[in-house]
């Protein structure tokens, strides 16, 4: 297969954005959506599965936990070593490999089961990275994955950040992997199954100040927007945010909790 030049660039570009602050840091508040992910999958011992875009590991080490055979792929280096060193530490037999989602390093029908949680949904070329996930995945496997919706608080929140600074032409919203008919044109016939169920998970800060602290200085996509801006424009999207966030918000007891709708996605590879 080849990506076009623009693809090209703009995969570059993101690549550079999710090496940039800590992810991590906000993997770890999402690990949730991964353990439940892997539970609604209902793994059995031995399966091998492979985990796309695996930043940290979140799935690929809960798989693991289930006694199945897992590899972790990811582009960007550094967020594999926090989860060569998270498996090390829970003595968890996880490969960790860099590859790229839309041209991923595997044999037809190679895994049981093909996992990615919000990952492959950030890929530019997202018909190629459908076809990718069905190709490696066994006839009769699963795929399964946690997307963003567009209609939920991070959507809103691309959405918010995107009015400041736009996203590149060209390509497709990553939230659309969080709706039904996109995913139903994406897979197409390749799966004999797809079952989608809207979850929320929940946000929790101590503040809606705290959170747009935290996401500015570890997420990768909103530092880099507030890179882009200037001091004024800048301040204009924190005050964005922190609106956004109080929206949301359904604590009522002076902090904030914010429920965030995403989909989880299981698909039988026919």
């Amino acid at each position: 297969m080849t990506t076009s030049p623009t693809l090209d660039g703009i995969k570059a570009r993101q690549q550079k954005t999710w090496a940039s602050g800590d992810y991590g840091a906000v993997a770890a508040l999402i690990q949730p959506i991964s353990e439940l992910l892997v539970q609604s999958a209902d793994l059995s011992a031995g399966s091998r599965v492979l985990d796309v875009a695996t930043g940290t590991g979140n799935a690929a080490i809960a798989a693991a936990r289930c006694l199945c055979e897992v590899v972790g792929v990811d582009y960007v280096p550094g967020l594999l070593e926090r989860a060569r060193a998270r498996a090390a530490a829970e003595h968890l037999p996880v490969r960790f490999t860099e590859a790229d989602a839309e041209n991923l390093p595997c044999d037809d029908g190679e895994w049981d089961a093909v996992f990615s949680v919000v990952g492959v949904m950030f890929a530019p070329d997202q018909e190629r990275a459908a076809a990718e996930l069905t190709r490696v995945c066994r006839s009769g496997g699963t795929i399964a994955l946690a997307n963003w919706t567009p209609d939920g608080f991070i959507g809103d929140l691309f959405r918010t950040v995107g009015r400041r600074v736009p996203p590149p032409p060209g390509v497709r919203a990553p939230v659309e992997w969080g709706t039904e008919p996109r995913l139903r044109e994406l897979f197409g016939d390749r799966v004999s199954e797809l079952r989608l169920n809207r979850r929320d998970f929940v946000f929790r800060f101590a503040s809606a100040e705290a959170f747009t602290d935290y996401f500015r200085s570890w997420y990768g996509p909103t530092l880099k927007a507030f890179e882009a801006l200037g001091e004024d424009d800048g301040k204009l999207l924190y005050a964005d945010l922190v609106d956004l966030v109080r929206r949301y918000d359904v604590a009522g007891d002076g902090t904030v909790k914010i429920p965030s709708a995403y989909v989880e996605v299981l698909a039988t590879r026919a």
